[in-house]
């Protein structure tokens, strides 16, 4: 196992009807922001148990958050709080309306003129930010329990994440039975984000670190099962908790401990998103069998690992039970309704490799917890999408 240092101080208030409690963890005297996105909190009675926990409460309110959240949304947000004197930021919704947020709470400290471009260009990072917190709607990015997010920028066509140790959550609410109305594309979405975090920090390469893999295998498995129980009944509320707190263990750093990551995956997926507007979750599972092929070498040990722990494949040659374990991923994907061909979206696959490659050129981008993946070999990978 490798060293690391682990850092984790958000509170979570796990379970039904645990929106009130959100009187008890704000302090009275915070001037609090608000944030949420296109309205769906209206629609499933969040934004009315949020507005009836805050009943006292001096609050302002920032919606319109988008799904990939937006610099020049998030800009206006930062003025308010400026504006204001806002000290308090809680976020309603699903992770890009979380990740919305830390990134306000990062530029409401910044005083230049493109928060943007200091923040996740250069990372000039204050050292400060917004106290934050959130009630979390979405089981997919696990930004309630992290310090990262991905903001995206309409100028140029980017799409860039940040770290911050100042915007970890205070606390998260998270209540299964708010995801109940949840569209079933969201749902799937989720599905298919959480797997892939939690693949980005598994299938890497051996480090000798058994509980992290077990911890990785329980989330894989666990979401196998547990996916077909909510796509048939959206209102199981145990398997919507499963679901949900996989999400939050995927991406809150528990598995992370001493091992080596990846993030190709979703390095690539953001830029189809960012040059072809298809959702976060869509990309990864179009990108991710692909890149696992083009590097089924490398990572041959986990990946016959995952064929043989969480699929059941009883194959004792590494090379072919990896080939097995991708099969396996991609049938999933595509047996909770997901594509996972740029196709299938109406994309031409030359053109996105071309696009991705000249930008990962420009950026002298280098992928892959071995540094194997450069410009050409994200093309072969795009291509063959």
């Amino acid at each position: 196992m490798q060293n690391f240092e682990f850092y984790g101080p958000t509170r979570v208030v796990f379970g039904k009807d645990t929106i009130k409690e959100l009187s008890r963890l704000i302090p009275k005297d915070r001037k609090i922001l608000m944030t949420y996105g296109g309205g769906s909190i209206k629609k499933n009675g969040v934004y009315d148990q949020v507005k009836k926990a805050l009943e006292g409460f001096d609050v302002l309110e920032f919606g319109g958050i988008e799904p990939n959240p937006k610099y020049e949304t998030l800009a206006k947000a930062v003025e308010i709080v400026k504006k204001e004197g806002v000290n308090f930021l809680l976020a309603v919704g699903g992770g890009s309306v979380l990740d919305g947020t830390k990134f306000i709470a990062l530029a409401s400290k910044y005083d230049g003129d493109d928060a943007y471009d200091a923040i996740l260009v250069r990372g000039e990072l204050p050292n400060s930010a917004v106290e934050l917190a959130d009630v979390i709607t979405l089981p997919a990015t696990g930004s309630e329990m992290n310090n990262g997010g991905v903001i995206s920028r309409l100028a140029t066509k980017e799409k860039l994440a940040f770290h911050s140790p100042y915007v970890f959550p205070k606390f998260s609410i998270i209540d299964p039975s708010v995801t109940f109305s949840l569209p079933v594309k969201q749902t799937i979405n989720g599905i298919v984000d959480t797997f892939v975090h939690t693949m980005e920090f598994n299938c890497t390469y051996d480090v000798n670190s058994p509980l992290q893999d077990i911890w990785a295998m329980g989330i894989l498995r666990t979401l196998i099962s547990e996916a077909p129980k909510v796509l048939a009944n959206p209102s199981d509320y145990g398997a919507r908790a499963n679901l949900f707190w996989c999400a939050t263990c995927g991406l809150n750093y528990w598995i992370s401990c001493g091992v080596p990551q990846d993030w190709s995956t979703h390095m690539i997926g953001h830029e189809l998103t960012a040059f072809y507007g298809i959702d976060h979750g869509q990309s990864l599972a179009i990108v991710q069998p692909r890149l696992l092929r083009n590097q089924k070498v490398a990572k041959a040990f986990k990946l016959a690992k995952i064929a043989r722990e969480v699929f059941k494949v009883n194959e004792s040659v590494d090379l072919k039970a990896a080939d097995i374990a991708i099969d396996k991923i991609e049938e999933f994907y595509n047996s909770i309704g997901m594509k996972t061909k740029l196709a299938d979206y109406g994309i031409n696959s030359l053109e996105a490799a071309e696009k991705i490659r000249a930008r990962f050129s420009e950026r002298n981008t280098v992928l892959g917890e071995n540094g194997t993946i450069n410009a050409d070999v994200a093309y072969e990978i795009v291509k063959a999408c």
